[in-house]
């Protein structure tokens, strides 16, 4: 018989990436009482990666609670990129209603629009949040307008259309139900929250049903396991049955050694939990996203959403460039093969293959955006290594024919950019969907392109719109292969001997190009040092130092300028390197180089891809 439990409310904060979710967890956080009066409080509290915190933005979905008028509310917050679209698919199926919130002045964007829809399908109430209605720009009427529009759109049960609205400023910590209300505090919300989300139900007297929506990674206790009670209860030294509905034959039988519960920002230690707490198991060596733990007696699992394939793949290869072990702490195969097997304990949108040889892994994700992080994150812990260009994953149809994958892309540039990023996506194979303007002089532009027409073109977008472009993208499924891209017009400027580069050597360089490194540093054969104005590479010496006569003339003595390099990120550097460059990563360094570093080589390998 299936009950309610009344002291309990699951909750997801979904959005696009910027609207304000984490700091709306934040405050409603401070405005339960979890904070001790006086304590120390960091921005973006759930934010606890290094990451996260410098780009602002949610890579993980993060599990807290909260206790409002004796009713405890479990809060998820979702990342909202795409890249990690993966995180909010799985934590939907914990929760029984979600805040939607959107940004007072931009509206609706596309991830709001990816997010929203994974909620409809698992016909999940929703809470849309107006935030940021103190922006001097905002515009919430008709903002409300646009997310009803949306709702339409993704055919919303009369139900969801007839959702609750509320505005708020969530840096101000108010919300209000009407914006004519005087703003206070967040009781609105709360208020919403408690009227508005279903209390979860279950059958008490059932079998113990705990479906496994995320797991999380600890060196001491090794995987937790997080998830919802559906049925039963769970509780310390019960034995149990590990089940999956995609993996039939799965069957293994374990006991439960710890089991918590979240308080605030930590994890509270209980003995046993009923339907509808959200509950971390550890103790449970192979447990994976997707598993019911279920009674002996009765193991049925509960069907779980298949998550969205990886679209996109590097090779990470062990570094063999003349500087390979110099700054690294992780530098073997086995250091990087056991990394990467690593990651896949808590990020399952991540695939990592074996090549045919044990220097190289082939790494496959949602987006240049989520191996990007990995990259950043490796470097970080002291691993060094070298990654390729990102290339997209094909599938065949039924008849043989090449599929690739397809991205919506939204962009929103000043007019006066418009007409070039429409001639560069279009050479990218981009078709033009919608263009539209607005009454500020800043259009949108609506694309459908292939996923391998975006790669390297962030940095060409931020060039051509001086830094005023905005670009979000959406993966919109696959479709026959459109043709080939060339991805880069520029050649490289290649360094010709190792050594020390100086500024007699740069100073003579930087006439054939762009630098991308300044004196006193270490290069060696191969290494690209620049970029190339024309479609050739070019190879130089910039260890070049001048040679000493006996003369003296008047012009000898004048100091050389050299006009500053162009030091490249992380992601301007993937966005750069062509097909037959590797990046090499080290703590300290981001070197591009060739391939084949041996010049007579690399005409040799070019001579015979020409032919």
């Amino acid at each position: 018989m299936l009950t309610s439990r009344e002291d309990i409310r699951n909750i997801a904060i979904i959005a696009h990436v910027d609207h304000g979710k984490t700091t709306l967890v934040d405050e409603l956080l401070k405005q339960s009482g979890v904070f001790r009066q006086g304590q120390e409080v960091a921005e973006r509290v759930m934010d606890s990666n290094d990451i996260e915190r410098e780009r602002g933005i949610t890579i993980l979905s993060k599990n807290t609670a909260i206790t409002y008028k004796d009713i405890k509310i479990n809060i998820i917050d979702t990342p909202g990129h795409a890249d990690f679209g993966g995180e909010v698919e799985r934590v939907l199926k914990m929760v029984n209603g979600v805040i939607l919130v959107v940004d007072a002045f931009e509206g609706p964007m596309p991830q709001t629009k990816f997010v929203l829809r994974k909620a409809m399908e698992l016909k999940l109430p929703v809470i849309c949040c107006i935030n940021k209605i103190d922006r001097p720009e905002a515009r919430p009427e008709e903002v409300v307008e646009e997310v009803l529009e949306l709702l339409l759109e993704l055919d919303a049960s009369d139900e969801q259309l007839d959702c609750p609205f509320i505005f708020a400023s969530a840096k101000a910590g108010t919300a209000v139900k009407n914006l004519e209300d005087e703003a206070v505090n967040m009781e609105p919300l709360f208020e919403t929250i408690i009227d508005y989300i279903p209390a979860p139900q279950g059958d008490v007297d059932a079998g113990t049903q705990v479906l496994i929506s995320t797991i999380d990674y600890n060196e001491y206790v090794g995987r937790i396991g997080v998830g919802k009670v559906d049925n039963g209860s769970v509780s310390v030294n019960q034995d149990v049955i590990i089940v999956n509905a995609h993996e039939p034959e799965k069957q293994k039988k374990v006991k439960i050694s710890k089991l918590y519960e979240f308080e605030g920002l930590e994890r509270k230690e209980v003995t046993s939990a009923s339907i509808g707490s959200i509950v971390a198991i550890s103790g449970i060596a192979d447990i994976h996203i997707g598993d019911t733990i279920c009674a002996v007696d009765d193991p049925k699992p509960i069907e779980f959403q298949k998550i969205s394939e990886p679209t996109i793949a590097m090779h990470f290869i062990v570094n063999d460039s003349p500087l390979a072990g110099k700054e690294g702490k992780f530098v073997t195969s086995r250091h990087l093969r056991d990394r990467l097997f690593r990651e896949l304990n808590t990020d399952v949108s991540l695939r990592v293959e074996e090549t045919e040889t044990t220097e190289s892994f082939k790494v496959s994700g949602r987006g240049e955006l989520h191996l990007s992080v990995l990259i950043e994150n490796m470097r970080r812990e002291g691993y060094e290594f070298a990654v390729s260009k990102a290339e997209v994953l094909y599938k065949k149809d039924e008849n043989g024919k090449l599929l690739e994958p397809m991205e919506l892309a939204y962009i929103d540039v000043p007019e006066e950019f418009s007409g070039t990023v429409i001639e560069k996506l279009s050479m990218r194979k981009g078709e033009l969907l919608n263009m539209h303007t607005n009454g500020s002089g800043s259009s949108r532009l609506e694309f459908r392109i292939p996923s391998r027409g975006l790669i390297g073109y962030r940095g060409d977008f931020m060039t051509d719109t001086k830094g005023n472009g905005v670009i979000n993208t959406l993966f919109d499924g696959y479709a026959p292969y459109k043709g080939d891209i060339q991805y880069r017009k520029l050649g490289s400027l290649i360094a010709f001997e190792a050594g020390e580069s100086v500024t007699y050597g740069l100073f003579n360089a930087q006439e054939r190009g762009t630098l991308f490194i300044g004196p006193g540093e270490t290069v060696y054969s191969g290494m690209v040092i620049g970029q190339c104005p024309k479609a050739e590479d070019i190879e130089l010496n910039v260890c070049k130092t001048k040679h000493l006569t006996n003369t003296r003339s008047s012009s000898a003595d004048e100091a050389l300028h050299l006009t500053p390099p162009k030091i490249m990120s992380l992601e301007q550097a993937l966005d750069f390197i062509d097909t037959d460059e590797l990046l090499e990563v080290t703590p300290t360094h981001l070197r591009i180089r060739k391939k084949i570093l041996d010049p007579t080589l690399r005409k040799r390998a070019s001579f015979k891809k020409n032919q």
